[in-house]
Formats: C-alpha cells, structure tokens, sequence
C-alpha cells in the first residue's frame, strides 16, 4: 500500500471493514468524473447530477466490498481467519491470517470474488433489461448522451459495465490478481508442490506487471495521460506484490515444515473468563504490567483477549460484578490454529501489532501463544541452515 493511516467503518460477522486514506483519492475522482458524465447527458447543472454522481460511487464501491466479503465469506467456511477487509486506492483487499491449506481451497476462494461480481453485473444487465428493453439498456451502457437515455438507466448501466470490466482485469493471471491466484491453484492442483506454484504465479504476475507499466506509458504518450499513469501505477503494485511473494516462497523453502505449535509458548498466562474486572487489574494487569491477556473458559477454550485499557474503562464502582468475558475482543484475527505452518504469518499483520497471536487447537481451546520474536528467531534459523 502507499501508506498512511486507516480507520474503521464497521464491523460485519467478525470483519473489520476499514478504508485507507488514498481511497478518497478514489472517491473524489468517480464523483467528479460521474458529476461531469451526468450534466453532459440531462444538459443541466446543480444536485441532480451530483447526486446521481454520488450513487455511482457508492455503488462502485459497494460492488467492490461485495467482491471482497466473497472472498471472506468462503474462507472463513474453509477455515481461514479474515482479519480485516481494506478499501484502497486500488480496490479492495481481504487480509488472511494464513494461506489455504490446499489447491482446493486456494482456488474456490481465488473465484468467490469474481463470482459475487459476476452476479451483480446479471442482476444490472437483467434490472436494466427489464427496465427499458435490451436496445435502451445498450444505449445506456454505451453511455451516449442521448435525451431519451435516463439519469438512473445510464448510472444502472454504468455500474455493469464498470463491473465487467472489473471483471474481466481482475481475473489476468496476474498475481496477486484473482486470475493469477487461480492460475496458482491450477499450478499447484498439477505440481502438488505449493512453493513451486507461488513462483509461477509470482513470475507470471511480474510479467503482468511490465505489460502494464509499458502499456501505461504507451497511453500517456498518446494524449491519455490519466489512464495511462493508472495503468502504469496498477503494473508497479502488481509487480511489487508478485516480487514479495517470490521472495516469501524462498523463505518458506528454508523453513520447511515447521508449524506454530513447533515453537510457540505452550505455557501462556492466561485470565479465566468468570473472573472479575477488578481481580484482573489487581492480578494480572497490575502484577506482570503487560497490556492485554487472552481470556479462557473453565474448559480452556479461547475466548478473546482483554487489554488494560478496555479494563480500565470499567466503571470502578462496577469492576467487581463485572466479569472479563464481557470485555474481551472477540476479533478472529486474533489467533491461528497451532498446526498452522509458520510461513503464512509472515505478512500477518494482527502479529505484527501486538507482537504475538494466539493459538488454538481444532477445538479452539488455547494451545499456546506465538510471538513475533519466536518467528523472527525461526526465520534467522532457518537461514542460517
């Protein structure tokens, strides 16, 4: 990503659904490009246009968190954590807490999101269809400005034809693309080796990546400046992206088969969930000066975490009836399965917050807890051999 900061729009079965500040990049663009298209085509000024400009962006990027939580929604029913859903300048992502476990599951999450797409691009072509027949819809979709052509048909045809487009590039075998994740899973269903079909699919998507950036500058020579900086900026995120990957697969080649449970702490300190507020600020949050415990049941299943800040909230007059299991952060993301293998938590980005995840095993009860100097020491040990 470009960087900077990111804030939360909400949350939906567990998801963190948040927008980084280049998104409004975004934003702006579509409403300003939509505002001028729409005064263009009802020959008039002022809230109408601009209003019917606003809805196209809405729906855009609708559309595109759509796309994502059908990323998330598959994997989440294989078994794959979502710790958040991002809108960016380029799109959207959905951050995995680990890689799928096989080519299988690779590739049904890889078309979850091109198959929500394609079902929003039927549902428009059929609404606008049925709306004003097929001629009128095609009109609209062409997006002539012609009188008889309205405001809501050219903004329903705009948002399929925007979306089949989307479409159609996401799914180039350009990884970290969707088709390029799809060819991974075809190369590794063919090869049964993950790694191997990581470079394939890295080596494919850097050669997207060129493509891209010289068609980008191609454009930008030929008048299209606009489109071809964005198509240039596109080829530089998708080369990048398929670079780190590449570099990841020869990390994982040198750590073999280690799992989280091979080096994680089996003996973490845990809060048992019926305690009180005020016991674990005396207990625990006072005694180890720590900011956050995970939080267990009688039966050692994970419950969440409790950090201090969100105990110290707790009114003091209400910390001794209040118990912690009401408190804890429930986030997925914030623990793996302990078979896990230890190179998905490389870019794990939960880890990298708070220094450490939790683990569990198939039950979900806590396992162990693996930090990120526990990783990083696996990693120097790894190289060195």
């Amino acid at each position: 990503m470009l960087g900077g900061g990111s804030f939360t729009l909400f949350r939906f079965r567990g998801i963190k659904v948040t927008v980084d500040w280049s998104w409004f990049i975004v934003l702006f663009l579509v409403i300003l490009y939509m505002t001028n298209f729409f005064e263009d085509l009802l020959g008039e000024s002022g809230s109408g246009p601009f209003l019917l400009a606003l809805l196209s962006a809405v729906g855009f990027f609708g559309s595109i968190l759509l796309h994502e939580f059908g990323h998330a929604v598959v994997a989440m029913r294989n078994g794959i954590g979502i710790s958040s859903i991002q809108l960016w300048i380029f799109g959207g992502m959905a951050r995995m807490d680990r890689e799928a476990d096989s080519p299988g599951t690779e590739l049904r999450v890889a078309l979850a999101g091109p198959a929500v797409t394609a079902a929003i691009v039927v549902f428009l072509v059929a609404l606008g269809t049925a709306a004003s027949g097929w001629t009128g819809f095609r009109e609209a979709a062409l997006l002539e400005t012609r009188s008889d052509v309205s405001g809501l048909m050219a903004l329903i045809a705009w948002l399929a034809t925007i979306n089949l487009l989307v479409l159609v590039f996401n799914m180039l075998p350009a990884y970290p693309m969707d088709g390029g994740r799809v060819a991974r899973a075809l190369a590794w269903y063919r090869s049964g080796n993950r790694n191997s079909a990581t470079r394939f699919a890295a080596n494919l998507g850097r050669v997207f990546g060129y493509l891209f950036i010289a068609g980008g500058i191609a454009l930008a020579f030929s008048g299209r400046v606009f489109t071809g900086v964005w198509l240039a900026l596109i080829g530089m995120v998708i080369n990048g992206s398929a670079r780190g990957a590449a570099m990841q697969t020869a990390l994982t080649d040198r750590i073999g088969d280690v799992r989280v449970a091979d080096v994680m702490d089996r003996e973490p300190v845990t809060i048992p969930g019926d305690l009180s507020v005020e016991q674990a600020l005396d207990e625990y949050f006072l005694r180890y000066r720590w900011p956050w415990f995970p939080v267990v049941d009688a039966g050692r299943r994970f419950l969440g975490l409790i950090e201090r800040d969100r105990a110290d909230e707790v009114p003091e007059i209400s910390r001794a009836s209040s118990h912690v299991a009401d408190y804890v952060d429930h986030d997925i993301g914030l623990f793996v399965r302990d078979d896990t293998p230890l190179d998905s938590l490389l870019a794990n980005q939960n880890l990298r917050r708070l220094g450490a995840l939790m683990a569990v095993d198939a039950e979900g009860r806590l396992s162990g807890v693996i930090t990120i100097e526990q990783v990083g020491r696996a990693l120097r040990d790894a190289t060195a051999r």
